[in-house]
């Protein structure tokens, strides 16, 4: 589904554990840095919530989740440039309506899909961390999603480690919560 401005419609989900660090998934593409969060597209019929528990299933194996939040706002993120990727050929980039959801399973119960894969491997991550390892396009729309999250749910923030806890290229200088 693509909106007015050329931007590909889709979901992203903020999947943090009992500990409140979040899922991380490491690409199977050649992307650097290679970690980030499941995210997929919207299908025809289907509402932004389907959406995400259907990524979820499809990319981790898993419906072992609950919704807390859904963020108030589509967050978008423009492509590098126009050959980056195979979808940069077709949109301008993406724009996700993002949901937190609690995992209420065990780490054994994230298997991931082995027929069309995702992700190569995963683990859980403080929030900083898995800013400091998404590609650069797309940490403005992380550290957006991160921060209304672990802010509007008073989720404490699990370890901001101080060598990522500098301003990043572009962005604003902003704390993390917490």
């Amino acid at each position: 589904m693509q909106d007015p401005m050329g931007y590909r419609s889709g979901v992203g989900i903020v999947l943090v554990n009992a500990e409140n660090r979040v899922f991380a998934g490491h690409r199977r593409d050649a992307r650097e840095p290679p970690w980030q969060m499941p995210q997929g597209g919207i299908e025809p019929g289907e509402t932004p919530e389907q959406a995400a528990r259907r990524e979820l299933q499809e990319e981790l194996g898993t419906a072992k989740a609950t919704v807390v939040q859904v963020h108030p706002v589509w967050l978008s993120y423009d492509y590098p440039n126009a050959t980056s990727t195979r979808r940069a050929q077709h949109y301008r980039g993406q724009r996700h309506k993002w949901f937190l959801f609690r995992f209420t399973g065990q780490d054994r119960d994230i298997t991931l899909n082995p027929c069309h894969p995702e992700f190569s491997s995963w683990r859980w991550m403080s929030p900083a961390e898995l800013i400091a390892q998404v590609v650069p396009f797309k940490r403005g729309v992380y550290r957006a999603a991160l921060s209304h999250f672990f802010q509007q749910v008073s989720l404490p923030s699990p370890h901001w480690t101080p060598a990522v806890d500098t301003p990043l290229p572009g962005l604003p200088d902003q704390p993390w919560p917490g």
